[in-house]
């Protein structure tokens, strides 16, 4: 069996869900979830700079994170497990300025979401999960931020019952102390 990519563009313009290329055989499968030519064919101008992988317990949930300088656009899939994805738009002249998306990712559905720049990214583990980002920037320290999971302005609805409950909740130290959807704003007025 061979599936082609496929690219279905979000309302949240310039982001993309994909479908990557898929083949399969009595050998088993092969995943290809990036090509700069077939993206570039459809508009995306995705050049690598970094790579990396988390590896993330259930329960987990990494907060609504960018940078604030030298924006990572990012093609992000979940290789094993399960993660419930959101996207937020960040870009002050959008129409869609604040709204957010979720997407359910995992191993077995092989769903990639291409992120632009200008966009808050973070994930609810379901299932014990490894999860790969291919950055086209690199990491910035001192320009790494983001958003609280809940915050009221945003106001993203978490499937909290796929982990057994909020109480059941990891986050880590520093995200318990991210901006506020309002205070993000007055940051890059």
């Amino acid at each position: 069996m061979i599936q082609k990519f496929e690219f279905q563009e979000l309302d949240l313009k310039g982001a993309y869900l994909i479908k990557p290329f898929y083949a399969s055989d009595e050998r088993g499968s092969f995943i290809k979830d990036y090509n700069i030519d077939t993206f570039k064919a459809k508009g995306i101008e995705h050049e690598l700079k970094e790579v990396f992988y988390t590896l993330s317990k259930r329960g987990v949930i990494r907060a609504i994170h960018f940078q604030l300088v030298k924006q990572q656009a990012k093609l992000v899939r979940c290789i094993s497990g399960h993660v419930y994805d959101v996207i937020v738009d960040l870009r002050q002249n959008s129409p869609t300025y604040g709204q957010w998306r979720g997407f359910d990712l995992t191993g077995e559905n092989a769903l990639a979401l291409y992120i632009p720049q200008y966009f808050g990214h973070g994930y609810l583990v379901i299932e014990d999960s490894i999860v790969s980002y291919k950055c086209g920037e690199v990491f910035n320290g001192e320009g790494d931020s983001g958003i609280m999971y809940n915050d009221s302005d945003i106001n993203v609805i978490w499937p909290f019952e796929k982990i057994g409950g909020i109480e059941n909740l990891i986050i880590s130290e520093k995200d318990k102390y991210l901006l506020s959807f309002k205070e993000y704003t007055e940051t890059v007025d």
